[in-house]
């Protein structure tokens, strides 16, 4: 019965498409799977307004949200404003002190502001900012999944990275890390599962792994 499926929502990462859960695939006798894309933010709106903005989006009751990175906040913004069954964050953080220290200094020093987002086509320097590796032998790969180059999106979304001020997190959340994630350390990150040798892009090169365990993940 249709009505009895779990209605999961997936949200990218900064600068990234949906097409980085193209090999995601949860049993369809028990979920529907659902992607949610960034948009340009309208100019000066906060995350929170946004989160609200994305939460429209949301067509069906108690869903499954899941963000990796800064989607991994996202979600969690939108989870203030609707009921959620399960928030499940990939390769972010939950609360601010797991930013990384040169994120902390960022957010005093205003140094995030003189990033060359402006070349936003180069494709090598857009995945050392999404994924904290240079794309070299991935480039047409990630060529693919990082779609959205817009200036004043990428600016938005950086400093909204920096300056995010969750202090405490739901207890409920799950959150799924890879042990060698270069964009935030594991040595920031507490209560986790861990996902060994994973890096920041665990999501599209560990794929396997997720399509084994969200969906016990999820009913748990």
């Amino acid at each position: 019965m249709v009505n009895s499926k779990i209605h999961v929502y997936f949200m990218p990462g900064m600068a990234a498409n949906i097409s980085i859960f193209e090999n995601i695939r949860l049993p369809e006798e028990k979920f529907v799977q659902h992607y949610l894309d960034w948009r340009i933010p309208s100019k000066g709106i906060s995350l929170e307004d946004y989160a609200l903005e994305m939460c429209t989006r949301i067509k069906h009751s108690n869903p499954v949200l899941i963000g990796v990175s800064f989607g991994g906040i996202m979600v969690q913004e939108m989870a203030k404003h609707i009921q959620v069954r399960k928030v499940i964050i990939i390769s972010s953080v939950k609360k601010k002190s797991e930013l990384p220290k040169r994120m902390i200094f960022a957010k005093y020093t205003k140094v995030h502001k003189l990033l060359p987002t402006g070349l936003v086509n180069n494709v090598e320097l857009l995945s050392k900012y999404a994924f904290g590796e240079m794309a070299t032998k991935r480039l047409a790969l990630y060529e693919k999944y990082l779609s959205v180059r817009d200036k004043y999106y990428l600016d938005w979304s950086i400093d909204n990275i920096v300056n995010w001020n969750q202090a405490e997190c739901d207890p409920e959340l799950v959150h799924i890390h890879g042990e060698k994630d270069p964009v935030f350390p594991i040595s920031h990150i507490k209560d986790c599962i861990l996902v060994k040798n994973g890096t920041h892009t665990i999501i599209i090169h560990r794929y396997r792994w997720f399509n084994e365990h969200l969906p016990s993940i999820i009913l748990q």
